[in-house]
């Protein structure tokens, strides 16, 4: 299953997302496939399998599996690395190339779509799957949302404790902290409860 570029105006392909972002952009794929009826329960026993293994690649942020909507429509796979770096040397890797070997044909992809940098975190809709992410201003409020209370919580349960230390090292303490909990934690769940919001009622997972 090779990389799939858009063509641009002049008919020539244009490069892989992965490739036309900075070397810093976390890189969220979207790969639709199409299963023959009949064959579901084996797909995804293997979609699980290709998720677990890119789970466990250097570099991933995170997996998820969308079940079709419909009986006619496709299975979406998200993969989130942490760069296009990762990205690239899970697409070479050879437990991905185990795992293709392993499927049974009876399933192909139909769509892949790449999304970088934050807009891959509200990547979890059929919407954002077709290239259709919220629109900025909505993503920049369910990320203050999300980083509120982080931060509140932060200042009164840390800060307390880190007085004695000069602001640089404080900040260097608090400011990991409050972006693993907000990548890990916070943004997942807001996402999830206004999903609806950002993405439109239609989208139904």
């Amino acid at each position: 299953m090779g990389l799939v570029g858009l063509r641009g105006r002049a008919g020539r392909a244009a490069p892989p997302a992965a490739d036309r972002g900075g070397p810093d952009d976390e890189v969220t794929l979207f790969v639709a496939r199409r299963v023959e009826p009949g064959h579901e329960e084996a797909f995804e026993r293997w979609a699980k399998g290709i998720l677990a293994a890119a789970a466990g690649h250097e570099g991933n942020l995170g997996t998820g599996l969308l079940r079709p909507a419909g009986p006619d429509d496709p299975w979406h796979l998200l993969l989130h690395f942490r760069d296009g770096g990762a990205f690239r040397s899970w697409q070479a890797s050879p437990a991905r190339a185990a795992c293709f070997a392993a499927a049974d044909g009876h399933h192909h992809e139909v769509h892949r779509h790449e999304i970088l940098g934050m807009e891959g975190w509200f990547a979890t809709t059929r919407s954002a799957a077709k290239g259709r992410p919220p629109v900025r201003w909505r993503m920049a409020v369910a990320s203050t949302v999300a980083i509120a209370p982080l931060t509140v919580t932060s200042g009164l349960l840390l800060t307390p404790h880190l007085a004695g230390l000069p602001v640089a090292v404080r900040a260097l303490v608090t400011a990991p902290l409050i972006s693993a909990l907000m990548t890990y934690a916070a943004l997942p769940v807001v996402t999830r409860l206004l999903r609806g919001w950002l993405f439109g009622r239609t989208d139904r997972v």
